[in-house]
């Protein structure tokens, strides 16, 4: 295990998006000065790539022009290499028959970090109300989770799962009838593979920006991956603006000390290093 030197507080987002993402307009220069502003030691950009991505009411489309992002990435960071560090990193939206694509992808370019989240069940996104539609929440919430498994039993070689419970956020009722254990055993196995296979569980705290007074994935999940030997806990704000960078990590990191974490991961040159809450 590498440890990082200690500070006080969280002072790297490790889950950030910018212009290079379909869903941000902002600037990436105006994410790293923000970043600089809070006094943040490091970011991580992890522009949205969601191949085959549906149709959506506002036709955004989830490519990622990953050269001009590389490179774009590479002035800024000479730019600011005597403020921040600044990290090369991904959030590749999973579906099973990409699997070979995403192994193909990882190898070609040189990340220091990638998120596996899942945006699309069984080829819609539950981000629009439409997915609801003549569905029954607690179902819906249901097929979400049974599609991370069948996502991670075809493909693991990413650093962290994102926002495991990202689906939360946009139900009829949020987090008003929802809970680890109503969900227990397929979320049980969720986190014992992901435990098993080396992969990360991301604290992402955009789950208080959604008002459910929890990150994503909630604290119990947090606490029962723990249980189940994972030890690699990542936390992004998930900000798309740069006002919502590092957003509520002070919550986040009594959560992760509640539930028996004492490091939060920074990975580099896709390798964990492990920074002292």
């Amino acid at each position: 295990m590498k440890i990082l030197s200690n500070s006080p507080g969280v002072l790297w987002d490790c889950h950030m998006h910018s212009e290079f993402s379909a869903d941000s307009g902002t600037p990436t220069a105006d994410m790293i000065r923000q970043a600089i502003a809070l006094g943040f030691k490091g970011i991580c950009f992890t522009e949205h790539l969601d191949p085959d991505y549906p149709p959506t009411p506002d036709d955004l489309e989830f490519a990622l022009d990953i050269p001009a992002y590389y490179t774009k990435l590479n002035e800024l960071k000479e730019t600011y290499k005597n403020q921040i560090h600044i990290h090369f990193g991904i959030e590749i939206g999973l579906q099973l028959h990409l699997k070979q694509y995403f192994h193909n992808l990882l190898k070609e370019y040189p990340f220091d970090f990638v998120i596996g989240s899942s945006h699309v069940v069984h080829g819609a996104d539950p981000y629009y109300p439409e997915f609801f539609q003549d569905r029954d929440e607690e179902k819906a919430y249901l097929e979400y989770f049974e599609s991370i498994l069948e996502n991670l039993d075809a493909f693991h070689e990413m650093d962290t799962y994102g926002h495991l419970d990202y689906i939360v956020r946009y139900g009829p009722n949020k987090n008003q009838f929802y809970s680890y254990e109503k969900y227990r055993n397929i979320l049980d196995a969720i986190l014992k593979k992901l435990a098993d296979t080396n992969v990360g569980l991301e604290v992402n705290t955009g789950g208080y920006h959604y008002g459910l007074g929890e990150p994503n994935p909630c604290t119990d999940i947090i606490r029962r991956y723990k249980e189940l030997g994972g030890e690699i806990i990542t936390i992004g704000a998930d900000a798309h603006t740069p006002d919502k960078i590092g957003y509520a990590f002070d919550r986040a990191a009594q959560v992760l000390k509640e539930c028996g974490f004492e490091y939060y991961t920074v990975f580099k040159d896709r390798k964990p290093n492990f920074v002292k809450l």
